[in-house]
């Protein structure tokens, strides 16, 4: 299931951006600034490049690429 980001509580939606900017095997070797990764997945969640999926079996959140995701979770999103 997709969750729209404006779904989440600002903290919320940053700590999961956080999370996912912060987990090994992401920065390869990035010294980007964590602010300035941060803003860039905030972007992509803006223009509707990523994603957040949440499991409701796990109740884990996490971002993906919309490329990524089944069309059909999309189109629910998008209604």
């Amino acid at each position: 299931m997709l969750i729209p980001p404006e779904m989440l509580e600002s903290d919320t939606l940053t700590r999961l951006i956080e999370d996912f900017v912060t987990r090994e095997g992401t920065d390869n070797g990035d010294e980007t600034p964590l602010e300035t990764r941060i803003a860039r997945v905030r972007k992509a969640l803006q223009k509707k490049q990523a994603v957040i999926i949440f499991d409701p079996e796990s109740q884990q959140c996490q971002l993906a690429l919309r490329d990524q995701v089944p069309r059909e979770w999309l189109e629910a999103l998008d209604d």
